[in-house]
């Protein structure tokens, strides 16, 4: 072999198969579009035809667009590169090339890996080229080198970690602020309320609308699981969207809302009940007075303009889901995720059968804790409990009640259960229903009353009775008592 031959043997690491793969199930499926833009660059790509394609699709994600053969050959002739690609036919070879494939973080994968290999190539080349012309200054060509393989390893893999120095000085900290500094900020802020006669705040999290709650769990913490378990019919997703509610119309801040079980309609429905406190009954039939129509109609006022995403595609898999929380984070910036609910979510492949279920559910909550430090927001995940818990007496849940994995537990940062009494009981505490945090990995455990009213969907705070009041009340009437 000659040494022409042998140059021309030397081609960059890339696979045209799997860009091919990718770019065609992004133009043919919406969760594969959505996984490969967030996670690639056109400079991945090898081919520059792909590169042009990618450039095309990406600029459709960005602007929250669909993509399909016919958009993207819309905005290939725009952009002049339509012949250049090669036209509708390659689109529609590329379309059919991806078939039914569901593997598509795979193949994103393989092409950011050879994009790597590439880019390493494409350093020592350049670091050989300056070697042998054999500068004066040999310290500063190695520091460049060693500088050229540290910008590819800082793009391509997460920190290192971080020193606690920086952290106290502020320079890797999540506020940008020393932590004397920060803390000061929050002993002015107390003080301040204080002397106003404002509530100060007793919690650092994004407040849930519980305050009893609030102040044992210490609010919705930042990269927290939380997971709300309950047997059906407790009202975990009515806990859950009064969550929802309260952090997107009092506090103005997005949410983001997977909704497996019912449509977005239905949620919405549930939402205005809470909010106008009108029986579900009345809007469903219209049987409303004038007063009752116009709370509905200042709770629609209010609603929309709250920044709140409902997605209601129901049989995702995990994958599916968290490319889309990414996207909401990236189209959105959602402050917080409501997931209704983990069992009904499906694993990503690996596993099969009902034997492997448990595998599966703990794929699934393993992967929905990585989101939330990934997102950095906290993240409510509803659960179903096992039917142990109608067994027992008193039918206080546990633990060990957590359908068909344990893992979920070990996963979850905070784990709270639903208990409404009167659901087994009618004259058992009617119309209150208890909060149980079973597991707290940042503060205590314990149990927070609430009100619930049935008829509108919704959680209240509880507030108990005065003592003083009652024995006022009782001495008022010890002239009535039989035993004086």
């Amino acid at each position: 072999m000659s040494e022409k031959e042998k140059i021309k043997v030397k081609v960059p690491p890339h696979s045209k198969e799997s860009e091919m793969m990718v770019l065609g199930c992004m133009l043919t499926k919406v969760n594969s579009f959505t996984i490969a833009a967030d996670a690639l660059q056109a400079a991945d790509f090898y081919f520059t035809e792909h590169q042009a394609i990618f450039h095309c699709l990406k600029g459709l994600f960005k602007s929250d667009k669909p993509a399909d053969i016919h958009l993207v050959s819309e905005e290939l002739k725009r952009a002049e590169k339509f012949e250049y690609v090669g036209g509708a036919l390659y689109l529609t070879t590329l379309a059919q090339y991806a078939g039914t494939s569901a593997y598509i973080e795979e193949y994103v994968q393989v092409i950011k890996n050879k994009s790597i290999l590439r880019r390493m190539i494409y350093a020592a080349q350049e670091i050989e080229k300056k070697a042998l012309e054999e500068p004066s200054d040999v310290r500063g060509s190695l520091d460049e080198a060693q500088k050229a393989f540290f910008v590819i390893s800082q793009t391509t893999n997460a920190k290192a970690g971080k020193q606690i120095k920086d952290i106290f000085s502020g320079i890797a900290s999540e506020s940008g602020l020393p932590y004397l500094k920060e803390l000061e900020e929050r002993q002015e802020t107390y003080l301040e309320k204080k002397d106003k006669g404002e509530e100060a705040p007793l919690f650092t999290g994004i407040p849930t609308g519980f305050t009893d709650l609030d102040h044992m769990i210490n609010g919705l913490a930042p990269s927290n699981l939380m997971i709300l378990a309950g047997r059906p019919g407790m009202g975990k997703t009515a806990f859950a969207l009064n969550v929802a509610e309260n952090i997107a119309f009092k506090h103005q801040m997005p949410v983001g809302i997977f909704s497996l079980e019912m449509s977005a309609e239905q949620l919405l429905h549930r939402m205005i009940c809470s909010q106008s406190e009108v029986e579900s009954n009345k809007i469903q039939t219209g049987s409303l007075t004038g007063s009752e129509y116009q709370r509905i109609r200042g709770a629609v006022s209010k609603m929309e303009k709250a920044p709140m995403i409902i997605d209601d595609q129901p049989g995702l898999k995990i994958t599916d889901l968290r490319a889309r929380a990414r996207r909401l984070k990236e189209m959105h910036a959602i402050q917080f995720l409501v997931i209704d609910y983990l069992q009904l979510l499906s694993g990503s492949g690996n596993y099969y059968g009902s034997d492997n279920r448990q595998g599966e559910i703990s794929e699934i909550s393993r992967m929905l804790k990585n989101l939330a430090r990934e997102l950095n927001i906290p993240i409510l995940c509803g659960s179903q409990l096992s039917r142990k818990v109608e067994e027992r007496s008193g039918h206080r849940p546990m633990m060990s009640d957590l359908r068909e994995s344990g893992a979920i537990e070990q996963d979850a940062d905070v784990v709270m259960f639903l208990l409404r009494r009167e659901y087994y009981d009618p004259y058992d505490k009617p119309g209150l229903a208890e909060v149980i945090v079973g597991k707290n990995r940042h503060g205590t455990v314990g149990t927070v009353d609430v009100v619930y009213r049935k008829e509108f969907a919704q959680f209240a705070n509880y507030t108990k009775a005065d003592d003083s009041s009652i024995e006022e009340n009782s001495k008022a009437f010890e002239a009535f008592s039989p035993t004086h």
